[in-house]
């Protein structure tokens, strides 16, 4: 589905939040077919982009890689 999404995992690199937050933008923006939204909706568009990014730091943060030095 997002394709220019790029892995924010590489081994166990910690993903910088920047690059989590454009992967969140860039997956609320496929979902709801803006790119920009329109004032009326600009709330709850940054609220899903903040909320996905959330969720991905904890995603992130919880795995274990196995044979990955910490």
């Amino acid at each position: 589905m997002c394709r220019s999404i790029k892995r924010l995992r590489e081994g166990a690199t910690p993903a910088p939040p920047d690059e989590i937050e454009a992967a969140a933008l860039q997956y609320v923006r496929k979902i709801s077919g803006f790119a920009r939204p329109a004032s009326h909706n600009a709330s709850v568009f940054e609220n899903a982009v903040s909320e996905i990014a959330a969720a991905s730091q904890r995603l992130l943060d919880g795995l274990e890689v196995k044979g990955a030095a910490s």
